[in-house]
C-alpha cells in the first residue's frame, strides 16, 4: 500500500481509502465486516462512510453503515490505528434522519452525536458536509439556475458549529463534499478571517468519465492544497466494461438499483467502450487501469473504491501496484478528448 499526507493535516492515509455505502443494503453486517477485515490485511488505514448511509438512502436502513463499522471497530480493536471519515447530511429529502435538515449549529451536533454512537468512537478523524446548504450542480445537475436560499444558513454558521466540533474534541479535521470551486474559495476565506479551522479535503465525484473536477477545483487543489477525496472511481462499475452490450449482471448495482443511469448516456456508452479498447490493448483489466488512472492524479489524496464481495475488493485494492505508462496514458487522454465529460 502507498500512503499520503493530507495536507495542512497529520493525517496520514492510504491512498485507496475503502467506501462503504455497500454497508446495510447489498452487503449484510457479515459481509462488510469481511470487506474490512481483507481491507485493513491490505495496508488501507482509510474508511469513507455518511450518517445517511447505505446507499440508496432509505428510512429502514439508515445509519446501517455505521453500525455496522461501529460493531467492527469494537470487535477489532483497531479504532486507534484507523482513519475514520463520515459525513453530515444537508438538506434535501430525507426527513427519518432529521426534521427540517440543514446545516445549522443543531443540526451539525446531532449528526455528530449520532454518527459517534453509531460508530462506538469518541472521535471522527475527518468530518465532512456531505453536499452544500445551497442548489448547486452536484450529483449530475447541469447548467446554472440560481435559486434563492430561504433557509438562513449561512456558510460561516456552518463553519462555526464545525469548529465547536473541533474544539470539543469530537473531530479532528473537516472537509466538504459535492462542493464547488466558490464554495471551497469561501470556506477557505471564512477560516483565515474568522480564525477557524480550514477545510483540508474534498470529496467528489472523479473518473474517466467524469473529469469535472478538472476544470476549476483543481487548480485550488494544487495551490490551496485541498486535495480530492475521489469517489465513483469507477463510474459506478460502468469502466469495468460489465454493463456494455446492455447486459445487467445478476446482483450488480447499476442492475439492483436502475435509479444509478448517470453513466449510461449515448456519449458515456460509446467513451465506455472506447476506454475498455485502450484496456485491452495494453492487456490490462479494465477496472485496474480505471482505478490507476485516478491513483496517479496530483490532485487526488485518496481514491475511495466501493465493492460488493471480497474478489472485486481484492482486485480494486491491487490497482495501487499498477503504474501506467506514458503510452497508456496517452490513449486515455485521446479517448478523453474524443468524448469529453461526457458524464458529468
Amino acid at each position: 500500500m502507498k500512503y499520503h499526507t493530507i495536507p495542512h493535516s497529520n493525517l496520514d492515509v492510504s491512498k485507496i481509502c475503502l467506501g462503504t455505502m455497500t454497508f446495510g443494503a447489498q452487503n449484510n453486517e457479515a459481509e462488510a465486516h469481511s470487506q474490512l477485515d481483507l481491507a485493513i490485511e491490505r495496508g488501507v488505514n482509510f474508511i469513507d462512510t455518511a450518517e445517511m448511509y447505505p446507499v440508496p438512502p432509505n428510512k429502514e436502513t439508515q445509519g446501517l453503515t455505521e453500525s455496522y463499522i461501529g460493531n467492527w471497530l469494537e470487535k477489532s480493536g483497531s479504532r486507534d490505528k484507523l482513519i475514520i471519515a463520515t459525513k453530515v447530511a444537508g438538506p434535501r429529502n430525507v426527513p427519518y434522519i432529521r426534521d427540517n435538515m440543514s446545516l445549522n449549529r443543531r443540526h451539525i451536533h446531532d449528526a455528530v452525536n449520532d454518527s459517534l454512537e453509531r460508530l462506538k468512537t469518541d472521535y471522527i478523524d475527518l468530518y465532512q458536509v456531505h453536499w452544500p446548504q445551497r442548489q448547486t450542480n452536484c450529483f449530475g445537475k447541469l447548467n446554472y439556475h440560481y435559486e434563492e436560499d430561504h433557509s438562513g444558513v449561512t456558510l460561516i454558521e456552518t463553519l462555526e458549529a464545525l469548529s465547536e466540533l473541533v474544539r470539543a474534541g469530537k473531530v479532528r479535521y473537516i472537509g466538504v463534499s459535492n462542493e464547488t470551486p466558490w464554495g471551497v474559495m469561501s470556506y477557505l476565506k471564512l477560516a483565515d478571517k474568522h480564525d477557524l479551522p480550514r477545510i483540508v479535503s474534498i470529496q467528489n465525484p472523479y473518473n474517466l468519465l467524469n473529469r469535472s473536477f478538472e476544470v476549476g477545483l483543481s487548480e485550488i487543489s494544487h495551490h490551496e492544497g485541498v486535495e480530492l477525496l475521489a469517489y465513483s472511481p469507477l463510474a459506478f462499475g460502468t469502466l469495468s466494461g460489465k454493463y456494455l452490450n446492455d447486459t445487467k449482471p445478476k446482483g450488480a448495482r447499476c442492475t439492483e438499483f436502475p435509479r444509478f443511469s448517470r453513466y449510461f448516456n449515448q456519449q458515456g456508452i460509446q467513451a465506455t467502450q472506447a476506454y475498455i479498447n485502450v484496456a485491452h490493448k495494453h492487456g490490462l483489466d479494465p477496472a485496474q487501469m480505471a482505478l490507476a488512472f485516478v491513483n496517479q492524479r496530483p490532485f487526488v489524496a485518496a481514491n475511495i473504491i466501493g465493492a460488493t464481495t471480497l474478489e472485486q475488493l481484492e482486485t480494486n485494492i491491487q490497482s495501487i501496484d499498477l503504474v501506467l505508462s506514458e503510452e497508456v496514458m496517452q490513449d486515455l487522454e485521446q479517448v478523453g478528448n474524443q468524448y469529453s465529460n461526457p458524464c458529468p
